[in-house]
This record gives structure tokens, C-alpha cells and sequence, in this order.
């Protein structure tokens, strides 16, 4: 990512990472609020009837891992609530733990993974909602106050056989450092684009999919009511559940962009800005 980017505003921003062994998986950051469309066209819209092989099929068991720090979180409580009920109206299959340790977060996630390994039907969709406190270098903070990295958990999951060619969802509420963003007025940014040809076998870091509360190094925000991001989050979805998540988000930024938040230590308005990672080969809507 060029330095000249503001941290808050990394837009649309195309990375191609190599996995383990000889396959390629390209990823995307962004942080748009709405339809972007490269000279005179229409908007993209997606075909009525899309073929099998443009969509993720989702007939199969959907499963949703909720870890959430609630201790000195002051409504956290509400965005588990939510959030788990999101997930029930969507079909999901809920594992809900209040409180981790740093190795609890690792550990429940190992256990997940297993689960899934072991069950007995296919699996489409695994879900996976991290809630704490955050470090000045995007840590997880466990309920003991020690850090895990969410890189790791993202791992853990992506080796899952499961889910393999499957699509894994990360929603990550936590600082990500300790910067303030107050905005700034539009601006014109460049915009890149790299092409990467990869071979046919699927990375192990594909149909991943990862939304955290604010971009790299800054504050994430909550009240007593909770966080902006999951109860936008959950307000989009409930309005549209078989919408494209992906343009689902855009929505959800959109609006989360339009707020001004006033933090708990800071007397001046702040603004707040998803970052959203996907290496997604299809269309995902969590509802058919």
C-alpha cells in the first residue's frame, strides 16, 4: 500500500499474496462507500439467474463462532445479542463464548476447526466474530489481558478441510492501534490495478473474507448501545439478507462513514471507516 494513502481512506486496493506451495490468491482492501464504476458504464449488476459456478452454494450446514471480551466493554453485550440473532434468522449454527483468555481465542477456534472437520454433512459457510479490546499493532486483547493475533486465527481456519473452497468470514470489533480520525475533505487518489494469472488449484488463503471495525492503527468505537459496525452491520442485513455481501458492506460503510462519533476520552467529533479484506472467488449472499 502506497505511504501517500491517508489510513482511514485506502479505498480500493488490489494485493496479490502468495500461499504455501505454487498457488496464488489475490485479496482486496477496501474501504468504499458505494458503486465505483471505471468510465461510462452502468453499474454492475448481477445476472437474474447466475450460474452454480458464480455464487457460493450454501445448501449445506453454516456454521458461526461468536468470541466476545464483554469484561470493561461497556456494550459489548448488545452487539452479541445482535449479532447472534442475525446469525440464528440467517440459518447459522451458533457457538457462542463470552470472555476468552488470549489462548482461549486460539483454542476455540482449534475446536472449531475440528467440529467442522468432523461433520457428518457437508459444511458451506463458517462465520467467525472476534470482540475485545485491541493492541497498538491490531492485537486481540483476551479477557487475561494478553494478545493473540487475529492473522493467527484467520489460519487456523483457512487450513479447515471443511471449508476448503468454502467461503470463512472474519468480523474482527477491536482497536487496531490508537489514532483518532476527525476526516478530511474529499481528496483525488490514485487508483492501481495488478492482474495476476494463477493456476488452477485453489490457495489455501482463498474464499476469505475479512471486515474489521476501522482501518489499520485506529480507534474502534462503542457505547452502552454498542458498536457502530455490528448494528449497522445487522440493520443492512436483516433489510436485505440474499443481497451480495460484498455490496452489502459497501452499504454498511457507507453509513458507518456518515457518523460522528464522540469517544469516551475525547470531547472532539470522530469519524469511523471499515476496512474490508476479501480474496472471495464468487458471489456470497448468506441467504438463498
Amino acid at each position: 500500500m502506497p505511504q501517500s494513502l491517508p489510513p482511514a481512506l485506502k479505498w480500493l486496493w488490489w494485493v496479490a499474496e502468495e500461499s504455501t506451495g505454487d498457488t496464488y490468491c489475490l485479496f482486496f482492501q477496501s474501504s468504499l462507500r458505494g458503486v465505483l464504476c471505471l468510465g461510462g458504464v452502468e453499474p454492475w449488476m448481477p445476472e437474474p439467474e447466475p450460474s452454480p459456478r458464480a455464487q457460493y452454494d450454501l445448501l449445506g450446514v453454516k456454521a458461526a463462532l461468536l468470541l466476545a471480551v464483554i469484561q470493561d466493554r461497556p456494550g459489548a453485550q448488545h452487539d452479541v445479542k445482535a449479532l447472534g440473532d442475525l446469525c440464528r434468522s440467517l440459518g447459522f449454527e451458533i457457538t457462542l463464548r463470552m470472555d476468552p483468555t488470549a489462548q482461549g481465542f486460539q483454542a476455540e477456534l482449534a475446536q472449531f476447526r475440528e467440529r467442522l472437520d468432523t461433520c457428518r454433512g457437508p459444511v458451506s459457510c463458517a462465520l467467525v466474530a472476534l470482540m475485545a479490546h485491541g493492541g497498538p499493532q491490531g492485537q486481540l486483547l483476551g479477557a487475561d489481558g494478553q494478545e493473540v493475533q487475529p492473522e493467527a486465527l484467520v489460519q487456523e481456519l483457512s487450513h479447515c478441510r471443511a471449508l476448503r473452497g468454502r467461503p470463512k468470514i472474519f468480523l474482527l470489533q477491536a482497536c487496531r492501534g490508537g489514532n483518532r480520525d476527525a476526516g478530511v475533505g474529499p481528496v483525488a487518489l490514485p487508483w492501481y490495478w495488478r492482474w495476476l494469472r494463477t493456476p488452477p488449484a485453489i490457495p489455501t488463503q482463498a474464499d476469505v473474507l475479512q471486515i474489521h471495525t476501522d482501518a489499520q492503527d485506529c480507534v474502534a468505537y462503542r457505547d452502552e448501545k454498542g458498536s457502530d459496525l455490528v448494528q449497522t452491520l445487522v440493520e443492512v442485513l436483516r433489510a436485505n439478507p440474499r443481497g451480495d455481501l460484498l455490496e452489502l458492506l459497501t452499504e454498511v460503510n457507507r453509513r458507518v462513514c456518515e457518523l460522528d462519533v464522540l469517544g469516551p476520552d475525547c470531547n472532539e467529533l470522530r469519524k469511523a471507516c471499515l476496512e474490508i479484506r476479501s480474496s472471495l472467488r464468487r458471489r456470497l449472499c448468506l441467504q438463498a
